[in-house]
Formats: C-alpha cells, structure tokens, sequence
C-alpha cells in the first residue's frame, strides 16, 4: 500500500518491530535478492570476475558497482529519480551482455571497464530499488532498512565472488588454455543468456 506523502511503499507490518528485527529482516532479504533469487545479478558478478585473476581489479570493479548500485537504490526509493521497470530491466541484461562479449573481445582489463562497471551499477541500483519497493520500508527505519538491504546485497556479492574465484579462477587462471577454454566458453553461455533474456524483456514482458 502506497502512502501519498511517501516514495515507496510503506512496509507496516515492521513500523513498529525492534530495530534488531529490521536490520535483520532487510539484510537477509538484500542476500535473498542475490542468491539465490538474483540469477542475472550473479551473472554479472562472475562476469566481473573472469577478464582478470587479480582480487584487486575485481575488488575496483566491485567497490564501483556497490558505489553506483547504493546511489540509486537510495534515490529511487526516496523517489528522487524514477524508471519504469520496462526499461531498467532489458538494461541490466544488456550491462551482462557487454561485459561478457567484454571478456572474449579484450586480453586484459581496460581503465575503462571500471568506469562502464559504474554506470551498470546505477541501472542495477534502480532494478534493487524495484525489487525492494514490493516489499516496502518501514517509515521510522527508512536508512535503516536501505542500509540494511544494502549490505545484505553486498554479502551476496562477496559470495560469489569468493565462489567464482575459489572454484574457477584460482585452480584455473594460471593454465595456459584458461582463456580459451574456459573464459570463452563461460562467457559465451553468459552472453547467450543474457541476449535472451535482453529479447525476451523487450518484446515479450
């Protein structure tokens, strides 16, 4: 239920919980919203880690992702900036898209793949902000419940990249054939996923 004076959907049921419940009720739903419901958010993460072996890009191209994503989430559910879902949504599996083909095109990761990261962040952001406008936020915990969220998306994230690096690029990323057979083919399915269901939000949602 919307409240005229209000942004975003106002979650009553929490007005008056503990703020224990709150931080804990959103913080789980934030890692919810990226495993496991987050399948192209997740993607996007391992997309983000297969151009590079080195933690330290990918903790640049994380950081600058988490910047953008924050900015807009926040913003979007103070309803200071607003986009339909119709055109969010074919972005963010464009943003997979890009840095897929990204990942066979390139041999080594680009000045300007943190900035494109950034940008992508932002869509991403406001695709969170829909996702958490269902549920809706309490009105006397606004920040505590976006922080919360917030971090719980960042735990998400630190878990697949733990994963994709523990199980992919750590064992394989010095082999000589790593880019060959195993970026290439992993980045093509991403792709291919990815262009479908760009097709498919387009034209068929």
């Amino acid at each position: 239920m919307a409240n005229p004076v209000s942004a975003h959907t106002i979650n009553y049921a929490l007005e008056n919980a503990p703020t224990q419940h709150v931080v804990w009720y959103y913080l789980l739903l934030g890692i919810r919203h990226i495993i496991p419901d987050g399948f192209d958010h997740i993607l996007f993460v391992v997309s983000l880690c297969l151009l590079s072996t080195k933690i330290k890009t990918i903790l640049w191209q994380a950081t600058a992702f988490t910047v953008a994503h924050s900015i807009t989430l926040a913003l979007s559910m103070k309803g200071t900036i607003m986009a339909p879902g119709a055109v969010v949504e074919p972005i963010i599996s464009l943003s997979i898209l890009f840095v897929a083909v990204e990942n066979i095109l390139l041999t080594r990761l680009k000045p300007w793949r943190v900035g494109i990261v950034f940008m992508f962040g932002l869509i991403h952001g406001m695709g969170f902000a829909s996702s958490l406008n269902e549920i809706g936020l309490p009105r006397n915990q606004f920040y505590t419940s976006i922080l919360s969220f917030n971090a719980g998306v960042e735990i998400g994230q630190i878990a697949v990249i733990s994963a994709t690096f523990l199980l992919f690029v750590i064992p394989l990323g010095r082999r000589p054939w790593y880019r060959t057979k195993a970026v290439y083919p992993l980045s093509g399915l991403i792709g291919c996923i990815a262009a479908f269901w760009t097709i498919q939000r387009v034209f068929f949602t």
